[in-house]
Parts: structure tokens; sequence; C-alpha cells
């Protein structure tokens, strides 16, 4: 048994390096610079007196539904739909002169049928924005978290303006998705890797 699974193994890792987009990780522009570990991924920017840092994690980021859906209208020889993976992510911008870090967490919303009518919608949402203390590790429960359901949207609007301002746009949401979706099949790559290893270990 083990045998034929090592075998599956080496067909599905040839057959995924072949669809494999990109050999290294695509660059997000704007001077962002990347640090990866594992499936966590962090990108940081400086400007004036700021330093601006966006985490975010590969685990769980291939949205389900998607696959639900094309199974039924997928034609036996069409190739399988590109899978892309859309992580939640944490915006902390963290002035100089602070104490205090701002922290907003963002999502890509799984339907987006609510935006049709508007011309320019975002394809990323704020869900919760508080403040937590700079270079602490742990964010503390006791700190206030505003959610954003319930938020004036004039509130909301500047809040994504003083995001755009600071390089957290539509743009970059589209190339952290690339990026994300990249590291997302990589990594899916070296699990299958490690996994054929393990088959073969006897």
């Amino acid at each position: 048994g083990d045998k034929a699974f090592a075998q599956f193994l080496t067909d599905e890792i040839q057959e995924e390096k072949k669809i494999q987009k990109h050999k290294s990780l695509p660059k997000v522009s704007g001077g962002w610079e990347l640090e990866v570990h594992g499936t966590e991924a962090k990108l940081v920017r400086k400007i004036a007196g700021e330093k601006i840092t966006v985490t975010f994690n590969i685990n769980n980021s291939i949205p389900t539904s998607a696959e639900d859906d094309t199974q039924e209208q997928q034609k036996p020889d069409e190739q399988e739909p590109e899978l892309t993976s859309t992580p939640n992510f944490v915006v902390e911008v963290i002035k100089d002169d602070t104490k205090q870090t701002l922290v907003l967490d963002c999502h890509f919303p799984e339907d987006e049928i609510g935006h049709e009518g508007e011309e320019e919608s975002d394809i990323f949402t704020i869900r919760e924005v508080s403040f937590q203390p700079t270079g602490e590790a742990d964010w503390k429960d006791t700190n206030y978290t505003l959610n954003t359901d319930s938020l004036d949207w004039a509130l909301y609007d500047h809040l994504m303006d003083f995001l755009a301002d600071r390089g957290v746009d539509n743009t970059f949401a589209d190339e952290l998705i690339e990026l994300s979706t990249a590291l997302e099949h990589q990594e899916y790559i070296k699990f299958l890797e490690d996994l054929k290893s393990f088959v073969k270990c006897q």
C-alpha cells in the first residue's frame, strides 16, 4: 500500500510543479519587504515616521465553497480551476513617537454579491480595529476592539482611506492574493514531498 501511495505522490508532485506559476515568490510593489516563516508571511514598509506591517497565514486560506461549485459544472477534460488563496490579514501601523500600535484586522469577503452596484468596490474589508501596546507579543483582550459591523460608514471610509494612504489598497490586496496563492502552492508541494519521504521511510 505504501509503495502505491509513494508512487501516487511522485506523480502528484510532478503535476503540481507543472502548473506552478511562480518558481520564486512574486514581489509586492510599493517597497514592501517580505519575510516568510513557514506558512506565515509578513510585509513591512517604512514611511515618514511610521512602520506598517501586514501579516497573514496561508493555512485555511483557500475558500471551501469554490471547490463545491466547480465540481458540478466541470467537464472531464477541463483543467481543474485555479485555487486562490485569500487569507485574512492584519495591518499594524506603528508611529515612531507613540507607544501604541493601530491594528486593523482585514479579510476578503467570500461573496462579492452585495457590491456589484457600486462602481469602485473594495476587494477587502476591515473587520476589527484596536490599539495594542507597541512591541508586545501578546495582544490584550482587555483593550477595546471596534467591530466594523455596526460602524458609521463615514468613519469606515476614513479608515479605508487611512490604509490606502499607507499603500494598503486594492492593488496591494490583489498582489497579496497572488503572493499568498504562490506561497500556499509552494508549501503544498513541500508538504507532498515531505509526505512522500515519510511514507517511503521504512
